[in-house]
């Protein structure tokens, strides 16, 4: 049997259990080119709650009565399609259930001896990707920047600041709690770490970057946004990665006030959609991984067990309970 996690409610503010069902039905028996993939990790990102919703969006919202919409890895075990074999380990978007039957658009081919399955869903995947195009291509940083990275113990953050320090920028991140942030500076080499729990967050911005900050990469909004446009550089740039503060709200998203910062100080903000580097990807995987192999960029994943305990870990991308990416393994050993 295919256990699957079915989206069965738009929800309104912070999802909760009755937005998904759980059911088992038959393994899916392939067609003519398909190829049929025991799924064995499922990648869990902020932006999966904005696909609930039924407005706009960069991608389609999801259906009702759909399998939730998640990136993955897993071993190909059945196949009718010249391009994959049986045994191939592939990554691409299966949704949250044990085994997909597709026809291989959109996958591509991964090698677990050169890294751990999960990493293709993190470093390596989307979040990788996002990070690396995002700061270099969006945020064009250059040697001696200075770069502002909220969410900096996450998964997308926590890249975007290690590239960064890669091409000689100084990198002050942002996160909560003070584990988090020692993980940040001590580990990952941030020069400095503003804690949003605990610190006066406007003064230790004025601490960490007394001559203001040439890149801003978001991932949260809000308030830390708003603080930031105050702390601009002539010409300096903000990536709209994300949003997550403003996600599950039940009004209104609170845009920024301070947005005539951009005016003053000639600057850009732009938004950041990892799709439109697709086919780049290649490009990108191979320079991260390159880097990881020399020593230079390091890579967590924050790994949880069980497809029925979706619901719960997926609440820890907003309780914040969790370092680096984010994954569930679905498939029973």
């Amino acid at each position: 049997m295919n256990k699957q996690l079915l989206f069965v409610k738009r929800p309104l503010g912070k999802p909760e259990a009755d937005t998904w069902e759980l059911v088992s039905n038959p393994i899916p028996k392939i067609e003519k080119g398909q190829i049929l993939i025991k799924q064995h990790y499922i990648s869990l990102d902020p932006a999966m709650r904005g696909w609930m919703n039924n407005t706009k969006s960069y991608i389609a919202p999801m259906e009702i009565g759909s399998v939730m919409r998640a990136g993955s890895v897993g071993e190909i075990i059945a196949s009718d399609n010249t391009k994959f074999k049986v045994g191939d380990f592939v990554a691409g978007t299966g949704g949250v259930q044990q085994y997909t039957a597709t026809d291989g658009k959109g996958y591509y081919a991964v090698d677990p001896k050169l890294a751990p399955l999960p990493t293709y869903i993190g470093t390596l995947g989307m979040p990788g990707m996002t990070a690396y195009f995002g700061i270099t291509e969006v945020g064009k940083i250059k040697e001696g920047d200075v770069v502002l990275v909220s969410g900096a113990a996450g998964a997308v953050g926590s890249i975007v600041g290690q590239v960064a320090k890669i091409k000689g920028c100084k990198v002050i991140g942002i996160a909560g709690g003070k584990n988090k942030c020692e993980y940040v500076v001590d580990e990952l080499g941030f020069d400095a770490c503003i804690d949003y729990k605990n610190d006066n967050v406007a003064t230790k911005f004025k601490e960490s970057c007394p001559k203001g900050i040439d890149v801003y990469f978001d991932n949260v909004g809000g308030d830390i946004l708003d603080i930031a446009l105050s702390r601009l550089k002539m010409h300096a740039r903000i990536v709209i990665c994300g949003a997550i503060s403003q996600y599950n709200n039940k009004t209104a998203i609170k845009g920024p006030s301070n947005y005539l910062a951009l005016l003053v100080s000639r600057a850009t903000m732009q938004g950041m959609v990892v799709f439109d580097y697709a086919d780049r990807y290649k490009e990108g995987a191979m320079q991260l991984g390159q880097w990881m192999a020399q020593g230079k960029l390091k890579s967590k994943e924050a790994i949880y067990e069980g497809i029925e305990n979706f619901p719960k870990t997926f609440d820890r991308l907003f309780t914040g309970e969790k370092l680096g990416k984010l994954v569930l393994k679905v498939i029973e050993d």
